[in-house]
């Protein structure tokens, strides 16, 4: 994970480019009474606004299969020319085909922001590289520099995760500066990898700073969802804050029992599968494992500021997550690390995912490169320097830890000691 000075640098870069994108075409602004008479309906031209990620892409797809007009507007023009090629850039299940389907018919990638005006309804899904307490602040200076490519009428839809009281400000904030213009806070909570199929047969959560700009919200989430479930704003944002900060936690828990188990000989993995099996009270208790990802530390850190930092059981979990790394560290010195070498099976933050951002799995490797001979890393779906393949991992390595639990590694039978806390093996998560 970046430093934070570092995250503050990669964000304050990515809202110049706003900015400069901004500065491109300012259009004649609307008179007043134009903008009164602007009729607030959610037409089907939609822009999807830093929609070439994996928040944005699925949705953008998912408008466009039910016969939308989208535009996806990026400051990635890699990301921008690849998505208008027809293809994926990173994995996510149906996705592919999809996007062969709709690329340059009814779906088209930009870098140019004065694409925002020509559409009925924006939805934002920029995202922050780092949670803080100036995260509110960028976020509305980002709204701002693009304002001149906004206009009454429109919807302007917020489907990034924003600090609590974000689309409250942000709506006084249109009030003044472009009176007309909806605005509503749907946030989106699809597990990655899966947000185009999660669109199709999750609820989603949707509200309006306004009456109408919550009838309007619900009417666009209506296209693609099964069910729409109406909050108010400050309700929707603390709602997906929730989310990610209950399943930190409970996965923290896990972690904590897989050390505490560990720590005395006990195989945890045996006990979860003893203790869960036909058991209704204890089915919710997960397997322990490297938890990483770009949500769910941040969510955390997100909700306990809304609380003043009264949010003790969640950094007690962050803290665990943080700590987990050196629980498996600890595992494998019995080994005695000098002089061998340890393979690292997945550096993806979770199975089946090419994502490698806030992987705790790099933290284990870095812990690891002073106490052995050498590390090698792996990974199934992840394209990141200095990784190896598995053939060769298998072949050089004295140790094995099972880091992302990819299908493809069930079905090893190495002959190395493997330390395994997901059970991916089925050998249980002591070093066997």
């Amino acid at each position: 994970m970046p430093e934070p000075s570092v995250a503050r640098k990669r964000f304050a870069l990515t809202l110049a480019n706003a900015v400069v994108y901004a500065r491109r075409v300012r259009p004649a602004p609307m008179k007043h009474e134009d903008a009164a008479a602007a009729e607030p309906v959610t037409g089907r031209r939609i822009a999807v606004l830093g929609g070439c990620g994996r928040v944005g892409l699925p949705l953008a797809l998912a408008f466009a299969a039910q016969g939308s007009d989208v535009t996806v507007v990026d400051v990635d023009a890699a990301a921008v020319a690849r998505t208008n090629r027809g293809e994926m850039g990173f994995r996510d299940a149906g996705a592919d085909e999809l996007l062969r389907a709709h690329a340059g018919v009814n779906l088209r990638a930009t870098t140019a922001p004065e694409a925002l005006a020509a559409a009925d309804t924006v939805i934002c899904v920029v995202g922050r590289a780092s949670a803080g307490s100036d995260e509110g602040d960028a976020f509305l200076a980002l709204v701002e520099a693009l304002a001149p490519h906004l206009r009454a009428g429109q919807l302007l839809v917020l489907r990034s995760t924003v600090p609590p009281g974000t689309t409250e400000r942000l709506a006084r904030w249109l009030d003044a500066r472009l009176p007309g213009m909806d605005l509503a806070c749907c946030p989106e909570r699809a597990v990655e990898g899966h947000a185009l199929e999660e669109l199709a047969r999750l609820p989603q959560l949707v509200a309006g700073a306004t009456p109408r700009a919550g009838a309007r919200a619900r009417a666009l989430f209506a296209r693609i969802a099964p069910e729409v479930v109406e909050l108010a704003p400050l309700e929707a944002e603390v709602g997906k804050l929730l989310c990610n900060a209950w399943r930190a936690v409970t996965f923290a828990v896990a972690n904590e029992f897989h050390a505490l188990c560990a720590a005395r000989g006990l195989d945890y993995a045996r006990l979860h599968g003893a203790v869960t099996r036909d058991y209704p009270r204890a089915q919710g208790l997960p397997r322990a494992g490297l938890a990483g990802g770009p949500c769910l530390s941040r969510d955390v850190e997100r909700l306990a500021a809304f609380a003043d930092g009264d949010f003790s059981l969640g950094r007690a979990a962050a803290a665990v997550h943080r700590a987990f790394p050196l629980v498996l560290l600890g595992q494998l010195r019995p080994l005695g690390l000098g002089g061998k070498v340890v393979g690292l099976l997945g550096m993806a933050f979770k199975a089946e995912s090419d994502d490698g951002r806030d992987s705790l799995a790099f933290e284990l490797a870095r812990l690891l490169a002073p106490e052995c001979r050498a590390v090698l890393c792996t990974d199934e779906h992840l394209r990141a320097p200095g990784l190896v393949p598995l053939e060769r991992v298998l072949a050089e390595a004295d140790a094995l830890v099972v880091t992302a639990p990819h299908a493809r590694y069930r079905s090893l039978c190495p002959r190395q000691p493997v330390l395994d806390p997901w059970n991916a093996l089925g050998r249980g998560s002591l070093l066997r």
